[in-house]
């Protein structure tokens, strides 16, 4: 069987990434804009994609394509109804990140909770230089223990942000929902996890159910008190409502690694924003060296054992 693999966004991934083992060709694009994707992938069995997007309108011109690997969890760039009307397999990674991206979300949690940046900011500024004492106290400084970890999705990720919490002394809590994973959890309906809990991190997909899943009257439920963590997806949370909420104080302070829309060369108005209590980092709690050769591994072994009939990690 001829084999024809081409990898869209080769430079979007930091590692040996290995020929598929019954590839009769291999090619390797660094990036891949709209209008040359169809192109690129004319007589492709296989494509390999982490962000580009795989419309309808572009899968109808590829007949002999069979699958698509998709370099990420998160499969939403992917028209995943097409590819199942049309007998198009779709892989996705697994629990590649079960610690870069919780070690990520808790760097945040605890440069807000404790107001680093601000203190930065105030030593860059000269204030400790000015102060009459030994240390000064501008801004509120928060332990984790004792506090609540608001957790919305339970899957490897925020189970693993679940055991740091717990590691630090907060009491974790899961989302409610109806196809809970795990009856070891506990669980609060949404609304009550959010007025309680101090800090709320979102670790679920982007689904039409999930978009602007934290809006306004999401963010206003919350505790003055509370920050919102979020290194999913940037649609989760209505951003607009989020510079609202912390410009009037409805929470204490958000740490994203994702907007909307990435990169955001029209720009994103949480850019505009100049406050120590909004931390943005350009999605890289992903990142880490050894997260990436892990991906790079199984993304290569979902193709190989696709090819082989027995497929592993499909979504569709």
């Amino acid at each position: 069987m001829t084999l024809r693999v081409v990898f869209l966004d080769r430079g979007s991934i930091i590692a040996n990434v290995r020929r598929p083992s019954g590839a009769t060709e291999y090619i390797e694009y660094e990036r891949s804009r709209g209008n040359e994707v169809a192109e690129r992938l004319r007589g492709a069995t296989v494509a390999i994609t982490n962000k580009t997007p795989l419309r309808a309108a572009v899968l109808r011109e590829l007949p002999d394509l069979k699958m698509i690997a998709v370099a990420a969890t998160g499969y939403d760039v992917v028209d995943v109804s097409y590819c199942r009307e049309h007998g198009v397999a779709v892989a996705n990674i697994r629990n590649y990140a079960v610690h870069t991206v919780p070690e990520h979300a808790f760097a945040l949690i605890l440069a807000l909770r404790r107001n680093l940046i601000a203190y930065r900011n105030d030593v860059e500024r000269g204030a400790w230089n000015r102060s009459e004492q030994f240390c000064f106290f501008d801004h509120p400084i928060l332990d984790l223990y004792g506090s609540q970890l608001g957790i919305v999705g339970e899957g490897a990720l925020g189970r693993a942000v679940a055991a740091i919490g717990t590691a630090f002394g907060m009491r974790a809590v899961f989302a409610d929902h109806p196809l809970r994973v795990g009856e070891d959890l506990e669980y609060h309906p949404l609304p009550r996890l959010l007025a309680e809990s101090d800090v709320v991190t979102l670790h679920c997909p982007l689904l039409p159910g999930t978009r602007h899943m934290i809006g306004e009257a999401e963010l206003r439920s919350m505790k003055r008190s509370a920050i919102l963590i979020n290194t999913a997806r940037g649609g989760l949370v209505d951003e607009r409502a989020l510079i609202k909420a912390l410009d009037e104080g409805w929470i204490a302070g958000a740490g994203f690694d994702v907007l909307t829309v990435e990169p955001p060369r029209d720009g994103n108005p949480l850019l505009d924003v100049r406050r120590p209590n909004l931390i943005l980092t350009p999605h890289i709690a992903w990142a880490s060296r050894g997260a990436m050769q892990f991906l790079a591994d199984q993304l290569i072994d979902n193709i190989d054992a696709w090819s082989r009939g027995t497929p592993q990690n499909l979504v569709t």
